[in-house]
């Protein structure tokens, strides 16, 4: 076990200025809140199931190998500036290389089959990674196109006069940009943590994990809309300070709860007919 740990610690050290950044990064950046969290649930997840997973330990010196030796040429890449990365690109290169070795590690110290009964919580480290760019633009930008699609229709339904150019609404005595902070970037990635967290815990077949999962994106989409329009409306129609109030500012949780709710009826549905004992249950019983 302790040589298990220093392993993990390894990339750490060689890349302890970065390290440090990103540490830096979590504590004054929402975008990278959800990193320290990952390995607790991924560990608290091994926990239950130590079990099934740790029934039978070997070592997997192929595998381990393979997995530990892509890890550190990311590392080296990340170090020698192989290529020419942005910050983002470069924490999320510096994270998916700490995964690997961390996942080669557990293979090599625990073996195959250990490492197939912990597959889901060894691959959920992979939510720790920061979403690089270009893609982060461009998922940005998705969002930031059905948000103002659903705005729009929640002003058409609540019957407020306004003009549309792109993403800036023109309302009686406001007008509102949905910017890219605006997208709903951050509460659409817990949003699909939570989500496949509950999948692989509630659900036992492939295609409802999916199913569900994939419900992510528009019911995010809406619930952004929605809190746009709510916030949009209440400026118009009471105090245009709604605009920059606690409601703006810290309300994003009331909307993921509000969010939770057809996730939760969804949920629900999907384990209609899947009467089998929960995956994370079951194994833990094993």
């Amino acid at each position: 076990m302790l040589s298990f740990l220093l392993l993990c610690m390894l990339p750490c050290v060689l890349a302890w200025d970065s390290v440090r950044l990103l540490f830096t990064l979590v504590l004054s950046s929402d975008t990278f809140s959800q990193i320290p969290v990952i390995p607790l649930v991924s560990l608290f997840l091994i926990y239950e199931n130590r079990k099934a997973i740790f029934a039978e330990v070997s070592f997997a010196w192929l595998l381990g190998a393979a997995l530990i030796t892509s890890g550190m040429i990311l590392i080296i890449a990340s170090r020698l500036r192989l290529w020419q990365l942005g910050s983002t690109n470069s924490l999320s290169l510096l994270v998916l290389a700490l995964v690997f070795v961390w996942l080669g590690a557990f293979a090599l110290f625990f073996g195959t089959r250990a490492f197939r009964a912990a597959s889901f919580p060894l691959l959920f480290l992979l939510f720790m990674v920061p979403i690089p760019e270009p893609i982060l633009s461009k998922t940005i930008y998705v969002l930031q196109t059905g948000s103002s699609e659903l705005a729009e229709a929640f002003f058409g339904i609540a019957g407020v006069p306004y003009h549309r150019q792109g993403f800036v609404f023109e309302l009686p005595g406001v007008m509102i940009r949905v910017a890219e902070e605006c997208s709903g970037i951050r509460s659409t990635l817990a949003l699909m943590i939570t989500t496949v967290l509950a999948s692989y815990i509630f659900l036992k077949r492939s295609w409802k994990r999916l199913v569900l999962c994939v419900a992510v994106v528009p019911i995010a989409i809406l619930k952004n809309g929605l809190r746009i329009a709510t916030l949009s409306i209440l400026a118009v129609y009471v105090n245009p300070a709604f605009l920059e109030g606690n409601l703006h500012r810290r309300g994003g949780i009331v909307f993921f709860v509000i969010a939770l709710v057809p996730m939760a009826l969804l949920l629900r549905l999907l384990q209609n007919g899947d009467n089998e004992i929960p995956a994370a249950v079951k194994d833990g019983r094993r």
